[in-house]
């Protein structure tokens, strides 16, 4: 709790913000949270979510971000293929 996270959820969503909380069955609760939208053809778009909460059966990945090594990425200028949804 109160760490920077990265959560990729089901449908291949990246979004990015501080673990306020989590329960048993993995829902968690992101504060000054954002998207990141990656596209192959502009930039990368953070879209402010502010307080989120994510269901646990809806999460992939959960992982601690090492904020000082994110912020050195200028994401104005990354473009990516967007993930694609996990399949079971």
């Amino acid at each position: 709790v109160d760490k920077h996270v990265s959560v990729v959820t089901n449908d291949g969503k990246v979004l990015v913000g501080i673990l306020a909380g989590i329960d048993r069955v993995t829902n968690i609760i992101l504060k000054e949270s954002v998207e990141r939208v990656f596209s192959q053809d502009e930039a990368v778009r953070q879209v402010p979510l502010g307080l989120y909460l994510v269901r646990g059966d809806n999460i992939a990945i959960v992982g601690e971000l090492d904020q000082e090594s994110d912020n050195q990425i200028n994401y104005d200028t990354v473009t990516a293929e967007p993930l694609k949804p996990v399949v079971h």
